[in-house]
């Protein structure tokens, strides 16, 4: 277990939040880099995000059954989908953002690279802001 007290369903909520951060957090930090030096193709972008997308998966599934292991995964229950479900009700409005910003650039005539990483970088934020929500209820509850 990460903490004492943690259900697997928290736990698996915090294995999720650091390793999409960190990982799509260093994807972007090196397409950041690309991007700064003039790539301006999304070809090359391809074996990056595919290197991290691998990556986030393996650590996902070693986290989940460390996490298994530590401590016996309970069934799902109602607090769980409620947590879940009010989450995603208040972190998607940030996906909807990327997503009109991302129709207006291209209405603009801003370069697809752009685009496709402004687009990756809203479903990035608004799954970080979910997370963070979870925690946030399992902590605190839901009111």
């Amino acid at each position: 277990m990460l903490r004492d007290g943690l259900s697997f369903e928290e736990e698996s909520v915090w294995i999720q939040l650091i390793s999409t951060g960190v990982i799509l957090g260093a994807y972007f930090f090196v397409a950041g880099v690309m991007m700064a030096q003039g790539v301006d193709h999304l070809v090359p972008y391809i074996p990056v995000f595919a290197v991290a997308v691998v990556l986030l998966v393996v650590v996902l599934t070693l986290g989940h059954i460390l996490a298994a292991i530590a401590g016996r995964p309970g069934q799902r229950d109602e607090r769980d989908r409620v947590i879940a479900w009010r989450a995603e009700h208040n972190s998607s409005w940030l996906l909807a953002v990327g997503v009109f910003v991302a129709i207006g650039a291209m209405v603009a005539g801003v370069e697809t690279v752009w685009i496709a990483h402004g687009l990756l970088a809203s479903v990035y934020a608004s799954e970080l802001l979910r997370f963070a929500f979870q925690i946030k209820y399992y902590r605190l509850g839901v009111s």
